[in-house]
């Protein structure tokens, strides 16, 4: 029997400038065991995930995974254009910890109202690879933030912070300062990546980090990951 996973979530989800932990994580399964759809939008905040679940619930799936808030947390941090995000991705208030809380939850209630799909929250993925920097602590205060939706609102929670934080640690890897990703930088990534050929492993190798392209995107490292993580709260593979 084929389960029918709907992926929510950011640019992570939507898979540009990251590696598809959606491709993963069908690669993680026998063939015919899953069917993935993909709701992923480039820059979203938790605000902007609560205003396009119509086409989620109009296809109601049986697992519903949530991976949002990078860009909550990366809003938190100075230097980040904040006037900027709002007025691209048309925020009616400035992002903060209580109002991204508030969106994921009414994303959370209405999934549940709408749908009878297993939901399963995901925590950020670590922002940057120096762990006691001020940008990996905002990843890890966010998670903290989604650990406590999941738990009022009685879904699933997926500790892919805590995985990563764990790979992390353990490797050691050279502690790179983190930069806010600027739209210049992004285009860059693009264009090393769809006309120089360069895979984002590639991209992620030269630049030393160990599971991202930039700090925010994931490499195939990442991405497995977030796969792994996922794949924890499916039913058993069909033989």
């Amino acid at each position: 029997m084929t389960t029918h996973i709907a992926c929510l979530g950011d640019s992570l989800t939507r898979a540009q400038l990251s590696v598809d932990y959606l491709g993963l994580l069908a690669r993680r399964r026998p063939p015919g065991d899953v069917r993935l759809t993909r709701f992923g939008g480039n820059g979203d905040f938790a605000h902007n995930l609560s205003r396009r679940l119509d086409a989620v619930v109009a296809d109601p799936p049986d697992v519903i995974t949530v991976l949002i808030g990078t860009n909550d947390a990366r809003a938190s941090l100075a230097g980040y254009p904040v006037e900027r995000a709002m007025k691209r991705r048309q925020l009616p208030r400035r992002p903060s910890a209580g109002w991204f809380q508030q969106c994921l939850g009414a994303v959370v209630e209405r999934l549940r109202t709408e749908t009878d799909a297993t939901i399963g929250l995901l925590s950020l993925p670590v922002l940057g690879q120096q762990l006691d920097a001020a940008a990996a602590q905002a990843s890890q205060a966010y998670s903290r933030m989604i650990a406590e939706v999941a738990a009022a609102h009685e879904v699933t929670y997926l500790p892919l912070h805590e995985r990563q934080m764990e790979v992390l640690r353990r490797a050691g890897p050279p502690p790179i300062p983190y930069r806010e990703l600027t739209p210049a930088a992004g285009v860059g990534v693009l264009v090393q990546h769809a006309v120089l050929r360069r895979s984002l492993d590639t991209i992620s190798r030269r630049r030393g980090l160990l599971l991202t392209t930039d700090h925010i995107h994931q490499n195939s490292r990442g991405a497995a990951l977030v796969a792994e993580v996922i794949d924890t709260c499916l039913p058993p593979g069909s033989t």
